[in-house]
């Protein structure tokens, strides 16, 4: 064979081993997706997705479906692109169930925010799954920047975020240091949030970020002002808390240390040690250790600052631990207002007894709950018919108590509106814990900026920015009427003196399931909003 023939044989085989190394190389170094651009990592399915896609939790998948068509529905108007930022996948039913109920909200707040013609912009929602705990957070806040700088997506607003960790944290901060407007539904960590000063100016940690939940402060001070009236200074009480990092039990544990106990002093605060928020580790045995000492003492109220998971350990063995005659009230966060989601039929029947009778009642500072406005109008109008011998008018209601009484009518129509249409939830949106009608505020509430800034003007897309800055706009005349109660936001895009629903999870003295009822508002100031929901000056 010809010496020059050789020559090309090998220039070729080498071409061939080369391209096919390079062929093995990319493959191995392609990442491993769940879906079109959902990478999975960890096996999780991290990324973010409009089409539908349910990130492998059946419990979403119709939800998911039912945002994709609303998004394909607005394709052709002016539009903008809000993100949904939550963990998307457990292995635990009931938090999935809880994503479910996330998602309701989202999907619901689209439909409202996108009533109309000519209201633009319409909202395009996206989902953003940042894993467990946030860890994959970083990959997702890459993905919703660019997004944010891309003039197909225009993205305009985070939201979701219904954990207060230090993976939340960076996300918020990260994605408010590039301008980009996050409003946060269901955080309660004080450390998620912006300064009030006294005359506005303070400099906000997060700018851009707003905030419809009352913080775990604004929360203790709403249960302290309620309890005032119901003998607190009768009671005796105990603080347990969890000392694992978490920027929710921390902020909770301080908010309870902080509030003014007129009876005596209780014994001295007992701490726990969780592994994970959901995972229980051995807190049971130390659940058993910490409820005999409170036996020993003379506590009937504990304060407990730790996740849901947690509470409902430490209340069955709070009662199985058998203090003759003695009942208790546990007073908890936010985070607990799933808890009756997680009871069996069993833990009913060891927090009642063998006599029936409640031993332990849980009773926790919830967001919101469906029975609070008809509740409290009727008490109203009650205390009112009692002074002034005759029913109020209309124009003498109320309007923190009727305006939100509306807007949750409203909810409830668009709920029964799209069971009509056939529109599959996955199942009927439960309103009960809370979560898709703060879900459900905090869509409403961009899309009230988005219109308020856009109003006859089609066609500008807002800049980040400008959306960010419209949040301290929303109070007063442009106050939210929230289905939790109005949402108005102060410069640091704080909700102001925003209520919250006292709820006690009891269970009874008969057989099957408790009760969960709601006992009262609490107010954060100790008084109900202003009329209009003007926001008073802080400067003394």
């Amino acid at each position: 064979m010809p010496r020059w023939k050789k020559f090309l044989y090998t220039l070729l085989i080498a071409a061939v081993a080369v391209a096919a190394g390079w062929f093995g190389w990319s493959l191995l170094m392609k990442p491993d997706t769940c879906s079109d651009g959902i990478e999975r990592i960890g096996g999780e399915c991290i990324g973010v997705d409009g089409e539908g896609y349910d990130f492998g939790t059946p419990e979403i998948s119709a939800v998911a479906r039912a945002i994709a068509e609303e998004n394909r529905k607005i394709e052709g108007q002016p539009h903008v692109t809000v993100a949904m930022m939550l963990p998307l996948q457990s292995d635990k039913p009931a938090l999935r169930r809880q994503m479910r109920s996330d998602l309701q909200g989202a999907y619901l707040g689209q439909l409202q925010a996108n009533k109309g013609e000519g209201e633009p912009p319409k909202i395009r929602l996206v989902l953003a799954n940042p894993g467990r705990d946030y860890r994959q957070q970083a990959k997702v806040v890459d993905t919703l920047l660019r997004m944010a700088s891309s003039p197909e997506d225009r993205l305009r607003a985070v939201t979701g975020f219904n954990l207060s960790l230090d993976s939340t944290e960076d996300a918020v901060r990260r994605l408010t240091d590039h301008k980009v407007p996050v409003l946060a539904s269901r955080i309660s960590g004080d450390q998620i949030a912006n300064p009030d000063g006294a005359d506005g100016m303070a400099k906000p940690r997060f700018p851009g970020l707003a905030r419809i939940i009352p913080t775990n402060g604004d929360a203790a001070q709403a249960l302290a002002d309620f309890n005032g009236d119901r003998g607190r200074e009768n009671r005796k009480t105990v603080l347990v808390h969890d000392t694992r990092p978490d920027n929710y039990n921390e902020s909770l544990a301080k908010a309870f240390s902080g509030i003014e106990e007129k009876g005596p002093p209780g014994p001295a605060p007992m701490p726990f040690e969780s592994p994970a928020i959901d995972e229980a580790g051995s807190t049971g045995n130390q659940f058993t250790q910490i409820a005999n000492n409170i036996c020993d003492s003379d506590a009937d109220t504990v304060y407990f600052a730790g996740r849901n998971l947690h509470l409902r350990i430490f209340a069955l063995k709070l009662a199985q631990v058998g203090c003759e005659n003695r009942h208790y009230t546990i007073v908890s966060g936010s985070d607990a207002a799933s808890l009756r989601q997680d009871m069996k039929e069993k833990d009913w029947e060891q927090l009642r007894g063998t006599d029936g009778k409640a031993r332990v009642t849980v009773q926790y500072a919830a967001p919101a709950h469906p029975g609070a406005w008809t509740t409290e109008l009727a008490d109203w109008t009650r205390s009112w018919q009692r002074t002034h011998h005759r029913r109020p008018t209309a124009n003498e209601l109320p309007q923190y108590l009727t305006e939100p009484k509306a807007a949750l009518d409203g909810l409830r129509n668009l709920i029964e509106s799209t069971r009509r249409q056939g529109v599959d939830l996955g199942s009927a949106p439960d309103l009960e814990d809370s979560r898709t009608m703060l879900v459900y505020d905090g869509l409403v509430t961009i899309g009230t900026a988005l219109h308020q800034m856009q109003s006859g003007n089609a066609e500008t897309v807002p800049r980040l920015e400008d959306v960010g800055r419209e949040w301290s706009q929303l109070q007063s005349r442009h106050r939210v009427h929230g289905t939790s109660g109005l949402i108005c936001l102060t410069s640091g895009g704080n909700a102001y003196d925003k209520p919250v629903a006292v709820v006690e999870l009891d269970p009874g003295q008969q057989s099957g399931r408790g009760k969960l009822k709601f006992v009262g508002l609490g107010w954060p100031t100790g008084r109900e909003q202003p009329k209009n929901c003007v926001i008073p000056s802080r400067t003394p």
